[in-house]
């Protein structure tokens, strides 16, 4: 007899995802084995009884979709999922509806409540697939040279389906996410929202004024307000210095003072 709800994907079907399950519950574990085995698109490359026993594996060979456990021993489900490879798309599982918001705290793609039924298993694991449909389907067309390109005095963005001229001048700081930048301008009290990585945008900014400060921020020194120890005043907000980019601030303002800018 056809499953009802893999009838519905066959016809579509366009690639596969890897997948990892990750729960110290046996019989949690096999019930999501059965339905990673009647999912078309999904290829199981790994169940584990713990975080700890997973990560060797995963941290060498990322998979596409881990289905991950909260509470677990050792390491649990929230501090797994921020050290899993950037590509690496999270679906929680757990047995507490309290859990939910710190699962979207962490970017999760979905939450699945125990005990899971299969219906909800695949609405999650089609979330999955139609990310990474999307990112493949951009692929080709849009690399980072089309998401940013820079100009004499700005750059432009790909935010909402659309390119975004922004003016150096104009920035404040930019914040990175997961598989995001977030990007702030002194004249517009909602940030940019564009898929990016850090990288790609502090390669078409001037060296000069934007510096990084922290792995997540990268600032407009001409519009800082105040820098202390281990943290930059901007547009208001308190940015941390993180120990790795101290040097790059001293240097900034160590130039700016020799040369009567500051």
């Amino acid at each position: 007899m056809l499953n009802p709800f893999t009838n519905t994907i066959n016809h579509s079907l366009k690639m596969q995802l890897t997948c990892a399950i990750i729960d110290d519950e046996p019989l949690a574990r096999e019930l999501l084995e059965s339905y990673v085995d009647k999912t078309p698109f999904l290829s199981l490359q790994g169940s584990y009884a713990s975080a700890t026993e997973a990560w060797g594996k995963i941290s060498t060979q990322p998979v596409d979709v881990i289905f991950l456990d909260i509470q677990m021993p050792e390491l649990s489900g929230l501090e797994f999922s921020k050290v899993v490879p950037v590509n690496t798309r999270i679906i929680f599982t757990t047995a507490f509806s309290q859990y939910a918001l710190d699962g979207y705290k962490v970017n999760a793609l979905d939450y699945l409540l125990k005990p899971v039924s299969y219906s909800d298993f695949l609405a999650a694991a089609q979330k999955a697939y139609s990310w990474f449909e999307k990112t493949t389907q951009a692929a080709p067309t849009e690399d980072v040279g089309e998401k940013i390109s820079e100009q004499a005095d700005s750059f432009f963005v790909k935010s909402d389906y659309k390119l975004v001229r922004v003016r150096y001048e104009e920035v404040l700081y930019i914040e990175g996410l997961k598989d995001y930048v977030k990007i702030y301008l002194t004249n517009n009290a909602k940030p940019l929202l564009s898929l990016s990585s850090m990288h790609a945008v502090e390669e078409h900014l001037p060296a000069h004024p934007f510096i990084r400060i922290h792995r997540s921020f990268l600032v407009n020194m001409n519009h800082v307000e105040m820098i202390e120890r281990s943290q930059i005043v901007i547009g208001g907000k308190h940015l941390p210095i993180s120990e790795s980019y101290k040097e790059n601030v001293q240097s900034y303002v160590r130039g700016r003072l020799l040369q009567g800018r500051m």
